[in-house]
């Protein structure tokens, strides 16, 4: 493939040294500005808002950074197509599935089952926002946990903000690990630093955060005396997801073997037991005060649901259940397909991977951001038609119908309603992500993330940032990953050879600002557009992604800091270096 197209991370530099390296980081962050003040500021819907930052993202692309216009057009086909699959493809059968159990009447039992464990809206947002909502996000990731404890929230009572911000603020903890370990496994290809290494790095960083986002949540609609009245069960709760979500990142080192690829399912299931175990021995004291989004409260269906035995129960959660199994089982499979193809009976492949013209390997980074002097940007759409979280969602859907014996009526009900709730999210995601695939491949992400690596002795600060806002920009962990991880590794080297981080060796310090990437990156998934229109599609409120966005923000910038404070202190602390492994020889 020819080279057509090589990058410039300072596209402005005839403007002076000074002039235009500010001028460039200006104009790179200009797409997300336009986004940004679009949604915020201006109020615009959100397809509006991201057709805006396309148009801006597309113009400087071809205009300004020298990027041919159809390599221009294929980046923003690529990202759009990611958008629809996988991510609008797993919302969809997520939200159909859930249209479902409420069409065909299960989901009054899933809620009464919930309010049996407790009846309290605080605790029933941790069991569900968090504890499952980890578990899917390990699972499947794409919007899943967004999608469907949204939704459930919203089925107990919740008002769709309520239930939307605290999935949205619960959906941290688990990223860094995320899908069966693929955004470390994605670091690792990007950096060829050892897998296991990367894995007990955010063992030693994220449990500290993990034991405390049962209680960060809850800050938005709960008083601190309200808050305190149930710490034994948020410890209980954050703890034990904490606790094992050390366990699984570091086991090799216990002579486990490498179960990092599970930590985050293993954390989530072993959370929901725990704190489902404890809520059946201790009972919340009641709210003191009112809850701060109003008057409201969930609904309380522990007596209200005639029913006897236990079938009726279980057989409520079955889609749940099966949708579960399915995504594990499609996970496993998944991590088959990277060792190589996976064959169907008649040889058909469960993934095609289809080069996008010209764009695949025709664009090639800036020489300071390649870790080697060949590498080209790739672009393939991966189209993994069994595996995707969609599929094994929508299978669940098929199952569900036949076990429960739905009529295909009340199917076709749900398909309709579901179809009615995708209008406006489906063109959002393919906007927003078509933006970040602009801003990727036309290299104004480069030019903000080499920004960050000038600030020298502070970097370890801002490496942590840095994926903050990679996340922000690409939407996945993984994503991020891919997008600076060998900016964090050269610039990690660089500072080591300049004397930065003397506690350390070079394999340590590779080692903890490569992490730092996925660990200070999970903090951003509650701010990015995929996510934000994820939550507002599960929730029923298209249009109101602004109000949500600066809800959430707050959070997520202070979390950030707070991590990249963490890494700070592990770079520089004598006391903490022996929390940063050494690269296995």
């Amino acid at each position: 493939m020819d080279l057509l197209y090589v990058q410039r991370l300072d596209p402005l530099d005839g403007l002076g040294w000074t002039l235009g390296r500010a001028l460039s980081i200006a104009a790179a962050a200009a797409p997300v500005l336009v986004l940004f003040l679009s949604l915020v500021v201006a109020r615009w819907r959100a397809p509006l808002a991201g057709l805006a930052g396309t148009v801006t993202a597309l113009v400087l692309a071809v205009f300004l950074w020298g990027m041919p216009a159809d390599l221009a057009g294929l980046a923003f086909a690529h990202g759009a197509l990611f958008g629809v699959l996988p991510i609008g493809y797993t919302v969809v059968c997520g939200m159909l599935l859930y249209n479902l159990t409420v069409q065909c009447g299960s989901f009054d039992l899933v809620r009464a089952s919930v309010c049996r464990i407790s009846a309290d809206v605080r605790l029933q947002a941790v069991l569900v926002g968090f504890c499952f909502g980890a578990f899917l996000e390990a699972a499947a990731g794409a919007g899943t946990p967004v999608a469907i404890c949204g939704a459930i929230l919203v089925g107990l009572g919740f008002p769709p903000l309520e239930a939307a911000v605290l999935c949205l603020i619960a959906n941290t903890s688990p990223v860094a690990f995320g899908g069966l370990g693929v955004p470390l496994i994605t670091l690792h290809s990007v950096t060829s630093l050892d897998t296991a290494t990367l894995s007990v790095m955010a063992g030693h960083q994220l449990p500290l955060f993990s034991m405390f986002v049962p209680a960060v949540m809850l800050l938005r609609v709960c008083t601190l005396r309200d808050l305190l009245a149930i710490w034994p069960a948020l410890l209980v709760s954050g703890g034990s997801f904490a606790a094992s979500q050390y366990l699984f990142a570091t086991a090799h080192l216990h002579g486990l073997g490498e179960l990092y690829p599970l930590t985050d399912i293993g954390g989530g299931i072993f959370s929901m037991l725990v704190t489902a175990g404890f809520l059946r021995l201790w009972q919340a004291p009641p709210l003191k005060d009112p809850l701060r989004s109003g008057p409201w409260t969930a609904v309380d269906t522990r007596g209200s649901v005639g029913v006897t035995g236990v079938w009726p129960w279980v057989r409520a959660w079955i889609p749940f259940a099966l949708m579960s199994l399915l995504l594990i089982g499609a996970g496993l499979l998944r991590q088959a397909e990277e060792r190589g193809p996976v064959l169907l009976p008649g040889g058909i492949p469960t993934r095609v991977q289809i080069p996008l013209g010209s764009l695949h390997e025709g664009v090639q980074r800036d020489a300071l951001m390649r870790s080697r002097p060949e590498e080209r940007e790739k672009a393939t759409f991966d189209f993994r038609w069994v595996t995707a979280p969609g599929t094994p969602v929508l299978l669940a859907f098929g199952l569900s119908m036949l076990i429960l014996q739905v009529p295909l009526a009340t199917g076709w009900k749900a398909a309709q309603v579901t179809a009615r709730q995708m209008v406006e999210p489906l063109p959002t995601i393919a906007f927003m992500l078509g933006l970040s695939a602009v801003t990727k491949y036309a290299g104004m992400d480069a030019t903000l993330g080499h920004a960050f690596a000038g600030t020298g002795g502070l970097y370890p600060f801002f490496a942590a940032m840095l994926g903050w806002l990679g996340v922000f920009l690409t939407g996945t962990d993984a994503g991020s990953n891919a997008l600076f991880g060998s900016l964090q590794k050269l610039t990690a080297l660089e500072l080591h050879h300049g004397g930065y981080m003397p506690g350390l060796d070079e394999g340590q310090a590779q080692v903890l600002i490569c992490t730092a990437n996925s660990t200070g990156g999970v903090m951003g998934k509650m701010i990015d557009a995929q996510s934000i229109v994820v939550a507002t599609a599960a929730t029923h409120q298209s249009g109101r992604e602004a109000e949500i966005f600066r809800t959430v923000v707050v959070y997520s910038v202070v979390l950030a800091v707070l991590m990249g404070l963490l890494v700070l202190a592990q770079a520089y602390v004598p006391q903490l270096h022996f929390l940063v492994p050494h690269l296995p020889e």
